[in-house]
This record gives structure tokens, sequence and C-alpha cells, in this order.
């Protein structure tokens, strides 16, 4: 352009300082362009649902991160539908992991329908065999599905999209009481937690404490559905939520909830959610807040308790 005659001196003088400008200026916004669009996609707003269903009294809890999910427990023999049903209106087609907390009954009772129903990635169990049925099918279920039960070692993590899980309990290979033996997790996203407990009793919960872990959470999961046996006031001290959660039947035989926990969890200010008198829970976290679809519920517990 320069070369062509049809622009006079003045007008390529003209043209050169121009662009000059142009390109001087352009330059000096990239970075500014690029820290625009990096700040952009670091404040895209993403979240954590930790879903409790309602199992009455039973443990199942549903985990999304975007595109991933996460399964820990399975609920009674008789939830299977009510699990699998509600899986599919939260359009999940494939669990990224199963965790079985432990043997009991109303944690891996419909395990078995679950993991047949869906794809699942990897399975997560402590060192724990029955002889119950439900045991039997869950292990059949798991091999045939050509799977195998991985058993957690206290410190391991793994991610859930961007939420980071990690293997708190059980921290020894021996218990008096199998319940102790349950699987215990922390979820993080962002600067909020959710701590998981399964059934873990006083014995778990005081290694936990000795062990010196970050047991501190916004929303702790009240183990073994808000039994006298758990939720110790030194573990809860140690976790200090801000909100918690118990799956629990209405008018269960073993009267679950204690009043002695709910009395704890009331004078710690811990704000309460219960699936006996809220039904199905649903926590969602932004990263920086917690909110969930239900107001808390009461601290009415049953005195006598097993």
């Amino acid at each position: 352009m320069w070369r062509n005659q049809k622009y006079n001196k003045v007008a390529r003088s003209i043209l050169t300082v121009f662009f000059a400008f142009y390109f001087i200026v352009y330059a000096f916004e990239m970075p500014s362009r690029v820290q625009d669009t990096n700040k952009l996609n670091t404040n895209t707003v993403t979240e954590l649902k930790v879903h409790f269903i309602d199992v009455g009294q039973a443990d199942s809890i549903l985990l999304q991160q975007g595109s991933n999910s996460m399964l820990v427990d399975a609920g009674n023999n008789g939830d299977a539908k009510v699990i699998k049903d509600y899986l599919t209106k939260q359009e999940v087609k494939e669990l990224q992991y199963f965790i079985g907390t432990h043997k009991d009954e109303d944690h891996i009772g419909s395990a078995d329908y679950i993991i047949n129903s869906f794809k699942v990635g990897k399975i997560y169990f402590p060192k724990q065999t029955a002889t119950t049925q439900t045991f039997k099918d869950f292990v059949t279920t798991v091999k045939n599905k050509g799977l195998s039960l991985t058993v957690p070692k206290v410190g391991e993590q793994f991610k859930l999209g961007d939420a980071l899980i990690t293997v708190l309990a059980p921290n020894s290979n021996s218990y008096e009481d199998s319940n102790d033996y349950s699987i215990v997790i922390k979820v993080t996203y962002g600067s909020t937690s959710f701590l998981l407990t399964g059934d873990a009793e006083t014995e778990s919960e005081h290694e936990m404490v000795t062990a010196g872990t970050d047991l501190t959470a916004t929303v702790l999961k009240v183990g073994h559905h808000g039994s006298r046996t758990s939720t110790s006031k030194a573990f809860l001290d140690k976790v200090n939520p801000k909100y918690s959660v118990t799956s629990v039947g209405t008018d269960n035989k073993y009267g679950h909830p204690t009043q002695e926990v709910m009395d704890r969890l009331k004078n710690k200010g811990v704000k309460v959610f219960r699936t006996d008198e809220q039904g199905t829970i649903i926590a969602t976290s932004n990263g920086k807040d917690v909110s969930f679809n239900v107001e808390p519920g009461s601290y009415k517990g049953i005195a006598a308790s097993k």
C-alpha cells in the first residue's frame, strides 16, 4: 500500500501513524482482555448438590457435581424402587462411585438393585463381611458386574468433578461394634464441606479426634440416625458444624434420634434437618455457602433409646 502511488506522501504518513497507534493500543489491551476472560471463567458458578434421600430408618445419599454422581449407601431392601426412581429423576445415568459404608441392611439393602440398574465406576466398602442374604446379594452383584470391592485407606483422596473426597475412617482393622467399621468421608467443595459418617460410633469418633484430622465441616450427617452412641461431645466440638442432617424414620422402634444428641446439637447452635420431619433434604453448595430446599426441623428427640 505504501508503494502504491495513488497514496501521496502525506496520506502514507497519516496511515502509518494510524496503524502504529492501533497496534500499540491493541497490544496494551490484550493482557486485560486475557485477565477478564480468566476472571469470567474463574467466576463461573457451579454447584455441589447433596441429596439426603428419604428412605425412612436407613441411609442413602446422592452427591452430584457437574455431570458426576456418587451414591453413599442404598437404604433397606424395600427401598430399591424409591432410590432408583429418585436417581432417574435427577438424570443420573452413571455413578462414578458407590460407597457402602458398612454391612448393615439399612445401608446396603438395595445396593444390588442400584448397581444392576446403573453403570458404576468404582465401589468402596470396608474390610468387613457378613452372613446375611443382603450382604451375599451385594457381593454377588458386584462380582457379576465385573467389579470389585475396594477397601479405602484413611487419607485417601479422590475427586467427584470439582469436589474433593477424603477418607477419614475406619482407622482400625478390628472393632467390637460393627458400626465402627463405617467408612467416613469428608466432601470439600470450595470453602464448604460435608462430613458423612455412616453409623460410626464413639470409638471411631475418638480415633478421628485423636488422629488430629481436620474434622471441621459445614454440614454433619449425624451418625447412626441420632443414636446416643454417636455424635459425642468431643467429636461434635471438633466438627463444629453449622448444619446437621439426620436420616431417620418416623416413629421408629429404635428411639432415634435421641433427645441427648438433639440437645447437644441445640446447645452448639447447630441448625438441624431430619428426614422424619422434612422428607428428602437437598443441600446445595456454591463453594461459599450452603442452602437447603426446606426449613430447619425441630430439636425434639426421644428420651429413651437404644
